[in-house]
């Protein structure tokens, strides 16, 4: 089975256009092959690899048009607000104290990625490639992170 992993991974680079999600799906392919609890042997197992991996992708393609139809909660509003106005200050510097709580609470891996794409701006290509994980584990450590803090934003009053 493991002469298949090249050509595995060639096959979902030209289909996913990305050599590093390729190379996550193919391993989460064999992984999948290790965890079957089928005692039958495979028939065909260049096929069935194939076609774990062809759902492996489906199912990263749903996970990944989710994400992007979430809600960016409050970090992604534009909301313009009136400098002068004391109550809204104070209110917008209790949401922040609550959000640097929230963010606090999560691992430090989480954190960065989160903070490096919404603070700093930078690409998941670029997080992955800054923390030293893949893009996938870049998007789970956001959504997860994004989350969390609206979970807790609402759970302590604030706006979420």
């Amino acid at each position: 089975m493991i002469r298949y992993y090249q050509e595995l991974v060639l096959y979902l680079n030209r289909t996913l256009g990305d050599r590093q999600t390729a190379a996550d799906v193919t391993q989460e392919t064999f992984l999948r092959l290790l965890d079957r609890k089928a005692c039958e042997p495979i028939e065909q197992p260049r096929a069935f690899l194939y076609r774990t991996a062809l759902n492996l992708s489906i199912d990263l393609h749903r996970r990944a048009r989710v994400r992007r139809a979430e809600e960016l909660d409050v970090l992604d509003r534009e909301g313009v607000h009136d400098e002068r106005c004391p109550q809204e200050e104070v209110s917008r510097q209790q949401q922040l104290q609550l959000l640097q709580r929230a963010l606090d609470e999560l691992s430090e891996p989480c954190r960065r990625a989160f903070l490096l794409r919404k603070v700093d701006g930078c690409s998941h290509a670029e997080i992955a490639q800054r923390l030293e994980i893949s893009r996938d584990m870049v998007e789970k450590h956001i959504v997860n992170a994004m989350k969390h803090c609206r979970v807790r934003l609402k759970a302590w009053g604030g706006q979420g």
